[in-house]
């Protein structure tokens, strides 16, 4: 099998949630929002965001700053916020060592997560990264891995692993990609999904099996 392995990026190799708390703090505070209109943002942005998003907050609550520099201002905060830790970047660069090829498969915007992944250092440790928004499909759409293989001057017909939390984008598209999967436990496991190859608490434990396979 070739060594090859896609992450997903929010909640496997980076902590949204808590980076989008910080950041929506300081946006609100710069924005001066009013408690409705900060409490309106949260609840959009929880899974994902757009810059549709802020045209609409634009529009119910009156803000005079465009929706491009609302989120402009939200991705800009958003990278400085996230965090990857360094044992996960450790992780990455151990596999690189190792001759594996690294890809990030992620829904969301392209411009919003790959400012992540230069914020978190993660860019210079992937060789190439598929957001849903640079084709508008998400996972577990196999055009969205076929688009990474692509970028990493990969095939997908080589084999290799996906590593996700999303039970359906994860590991149903890593299956349907004819890849292994690793799940990182958490989210609910809806009932008739094809089973992961693995299952593992953190995303460490997972590059540590990817690595016992090349050792």
């Amino acid at each position: 099998m070739a060594r090859l392995v896609f992450f997903d990026l929010d909640g496997t190799l980076a902590d949204r949630q808590s980076a989008l708390s910080d950041a929506l703090t300081c946006l609100c505070r710069s924005l001066k929002l009013s408690p409705d209109a900060e409490q309106w943002l949260r609840t959009a942005l929880a899974d994902r965001a757009t810059i549709g998003d802020f045209a609409r907050l634009r529009e119910a609550f009156g803000l005079e700053a465009s929706a491009a520099a609302l989120w402009q201002e939200y991705v800009d905060l958003m990278a400085a916020a996230v965090t990857c830790r360094p044992e996960v970047l450790e992780g990455l660069a151990r596999l690189r060592a190792a001759a594996w090829t690294i890809g990030v498969v992620t829904n969301g915007a392209g411009d919003i997560q790959r400012a992540k992944l230069a914020g978190t250092g993660l860019a210079s440790l992937v060789d190439g990264v598929a957001a849903s928004g640079d084709l508008e499909i998400r996972k577990p759409d196999l055009r969205l891995f076929e688009l990474a293989a692509s970028r990493c001057g990969v095939s997908l017909a080589d084999g290799g692993w996906m590593v996700g939390d999303s039970p359906a984008g994860d590991v149903v598209g890593g299956h349907q990609a004819g890849l292994r999967t690793i799940w990182l436990r958490g989210r609910p496991w809806p009932d008739g999904l094809p089973s992961a190859h693995h299952v593992v608490d953190d995303v460490a434990d997972a590059i540590a099996i990817l690595l016992a396979e090349t050792e």
